[in-house]
């Protein structure tokens, strides 16, 4: 039996950042995973500039570290294919220099990313990390929690659990009652093509929003090595009631649409087409409680239009960190102070999250998608206006406003 103040559950990237950001502080925790590092994670391998910043807030050094590894590359934006096949360019970071400036964002296969933060993670004295044990059992005690593994060799007392394992938390459905509704969860494909032509020469991640595979979309994002990270999503109410065989369907375009028949004519799958599952953003959920936070994917906070989830599993590790540390301070594991953390939590992305949902529910509209990226593909300062609202997010709000569509439409 090992008794510990914080205990986290999944050393992913929302575990990993709660963890160092706790080392900073001077904060003992153990980080367990049932995996053994490295390992592989399905995921679109895209690292925005989010989570460059958060990174930066772990320690200064890390994105250039990041940017060292050869297992990366950098990428400088994002190109928005519409229905009818405008490209609306997003650039991370406006008027950039390839040549000269620090990246924005990055594309990393996940077995490589979450590995380079765990060897972050093993520097650190103050974290005890324990691969290769699969908790099976998580029980409510007078003081907390106690994990139990499949072979019952581990046992751990802690006094605050932060769940961060994953989209298919069994503590997360069992003990916070999180459920997994349909039109706020994302099904989702992965494959790795080597040989894809026509990549950008920026590294810029590409989202195709297909006139007939609508309301989901068909990712190509480059990798080292001359491979690239492909996929679908759509969302799981949507692949449940037209009966959408994903895997079929993603064949089917590489085979048969005019620009994927051309650009996959002399790629190679590499490996198999691997499913998993999204957990969406688009509606706000308790996301603590009496002795424990969720995290990542365990909280529901991926991205419901770009399927982001990295970014913000970091930054909800990052304010699970804050919390604990007030825990401690204060003595008090409650559900009334833990909500705290929910606000903070809420506070840095619901804005965000809110947004990305009705430009999800942009694509219930293709004609007016069409229109936009019409628009801003021949109109250099509305493909700047674009690009900035990806990262001003008052900006962003004039997509709410029905005056920026008339506008743009009668203009």
């Amino acid at each position: 039996m090992q008794q510990h103040d914080i205990c986290i559950l999944g050393a992913g990237p929302g575990g990993a950042t709660a963890a160092l950001h706790l080392a900073n502080k001077g904060l003992p925790c153990v980080l367990i995973d049932k995996a053994v590092f490295p390992r592989d994670k399905v995921c679109g391998d895209a690292l925005s500039g989010k989570v460059v910043n958060e990174l930066k807030r772990i320690a200064p050094e890390l994105p250039t570290l990041l940017g060292e590894q050869k297992e990366q590359l950098p990428s400088w934006g994002i190109h928005f294919i519409s229905p009818a096949g405008h490209k609306l360019s997003v650039p991370f970071k406006p008027n950039y220099d390839a040549a000269q400036d620090v990246p924005s964002g990055y594309i990393s296969k996940r077995i490589d990313f979450d590995n380079f933060l765990i060897e972050q993670v093993k520097q650190r004295p103050e974290i005890t990390l324990l691969e290769g044990i699969d908790i099976a059992k998580v029980e409510r005690n007078a003081q907390g929690y106690t994990l139990t593994d499949k072979s019952g060799k581990h046992q751990i007392n802690t006094r605050l659990l932060i769940a961060a394992n994953g989209a298919h938390s069994a503590f997360a459905r069992q003990e916070a009652g999180i459920k997994q509704e349909p039109q706020h969860y994302c099904a989702g494909l992965r494959a790795y093509y080597k040989n894809v032509a026509g990549l950008d020469k920026d590294n810029f991640i590409e989202l195709h929003f297909l006139k007939d595979f609508l309301p989901g979309y068909f990712w190509i994002f480059p990798l080292p090595g001359g491979y690239a990270n492909v996929g679908v999503g759509m969302l799981s109410e949507t692949v449940s009631q037209k009966k959408v065989n994903l895997k079929k369907e993603m064949l089917c375009m590489i085979e048969t649409h005019p620009e994927f028949k051309q650009r996959f004519a002399g790629a190679e799958l590499m490996g198999d087409i691997k499913g998993y599952g999204l957990p969406l953003g688009s509606k706000k959920r308790m996301i603590s409680g009496d002795n424990y936070m969720l995290v990542g994917d365990a909280a529901s906070l991926i991205d419901p239009f770009t399927g982001e989830g990295i970014s913000n599993a970091m930054i909800s590790g990052r304010w699970a960190a804050a919390q604990a540390e007030l825990c401690l301070q204060q003595q008090n594991f409650s559900a009334d102070f833990m909500q705290g953390y929910d606000k903070a939590v809420y506070n840095r992305l619901w804005k965000e999250l809110k947004l990305s949902r009705r430009m999800q529910q942009l694509l219930d509209y293709p004609w007016l998608f069409n229109q936009v990226a019409s628009k801003a593909s021949k109109n250099q300062a509305l493909a700047e206006t674009i690009s900035c609202m990806f990262t001003d997010l008052d900006l962003r709000e004039r997509l709410k406003q029905p005056s920026f569509y008339l506008k743009l439409l009668f203009n």
